[in-house]
């Protein structure tokens, strides 16, 4: 069964384009290495009247939005291999500088799941 890596992430409005910028280098780098998917959504409606809303978890600050995320890996651990694969990507590295991220890392939620399934 598939396995999933799942972010959740406040991103600034105004740092929306730089944060898609930086998400199809990103893509293209796990694709590159063996993902099998990779989305990155905006939010969009947020405000939902059942459940617990996305932005409850990350906190957004005024104007920040809510970025919804996830990899698709054949298992978990080709979820492992890619991974590291990606971590040594010197593309990558150039990408994970704290003073230029366009979001806020630290109040990233993040987890690996197993698909249940698949329709």
């Amino acid at each position: 069964m598939r396995y999933v890596d799942g972010y959740v992430l406040p991103v600034l409005k105004k740092k929306l384009q730089a944060y898609r910028r930086m998400a199809r280098i990103g893509g293209k780098i796990w694709k590159e290495h063996g993902a099998l998917e990779f989305r990155e959504c905006a939010g969009d409606d947020l405000n939902v009247k059942w459940g617990v809303p996305f932005p409850r978890m990350v906190k957004p600050k005024p104007g920040e939005t809510v970025v919804f995320s996830w990899i698709v890996f054949k298992s978990r651990a080709h979820r492992d291999r890619v991974n590291a694969k990606v971590m040594k990507d010197p593309r990558l590295a150039k990408m994970v500088d704290p003073k230029s991220m366009p979001f806020d890392s630290k109040r990233m939620v993040y987890g690996g799941f197993k698909v249940l399934v698949e329709a």
